[in-house]
């Protein structure tokens, strides 16, 4: 929050209740936590796919794509991964906030930054989702070749080589990728969405 005494908060008319009856759902967030290559993206992109054919609007926020815009000017410091969190969670609050089903992938390997974001967007409507594949899993897909520069001294404070993931101690799901198919995956999320009303306006 800004210390400026200068900015005042400004409410508008038309609010999130407002949005969310024209779209028929609710907004909120669904954060997926886990090490680079345990199936966070792929999963978000299957769940966005059927919430689609369910005509839900849906919009996914990627870690890499997130860098080439918003936070193009941060670098992989453990300050600026801290900040490129804290970008993230005030942007999943908006897209919350528009109505949206957002669908927030980022390693966030830390219980602050994870706290943080429920802080900011609000506990009842985020979903953390710890995609908990094991780091041998994940290493062994190294789909990006980026283990292999960590393990090569390419790459420092790589999560998982040398800076570590802390796992969430009580996440909304748990979902292994070495262990359940992304169709099992994707079933788990839009059930648990059901079961909290999101996807009803």
């Amino acid at each position: 929050m800004s210390n400026d005494r200068n900015i005042t908060h400004q409410d508008f008319t038309v609010t999130t209740e407002n949005r969310e009856s024209l779209l028929g759902q609710r907004g909120c967030v669904i954060w997926l936590t886990g090490l680079s290559g345990a199936g966070k993206s792929t999963i978000a992109e299957a769940v966005e796919k059927e919430l689609n054919t369910r005509g839900k609007l849906t919009f996914i926020l990627d870690g890499d794509n997130l860098r080439e815009g918003l936070c193009s000017d941060l670098r992989f410091t453990d300050t600026d991964r801290e900040e490129n969190l804290r970008r993230v969670a005030e942007t999943s609050k908006l897209f919350a906030d528009a109505g949206v089903i957002c669908l927030s992938a980022f390693i966030s390997p830390s219980v602050d930054s994870r706290q943080h974001a429920i802080k900011v967007i609000g506990e009842n409507r985020m979903f953390l989702i710890h995609v908990s594949t094991p780091l041998a899993t994940c290493e062994s897909r190294d789909t990006k070749g980026l283990y292999q520069k960590a393990r090569n001294g390419e790459i420092i404070n790589f999560t998982g080589i040398d800076s570590e993931y802390v796992d969430p101690v009580d996440p909304n799901l748990s979902l292994d990728t070495s262990e359940k198919c992304i169709d099992d995956c994707v079933k788990e999320i839009i059930q648990m969405l059901e079961d909290n009303g999101r996807l009803k306006g």
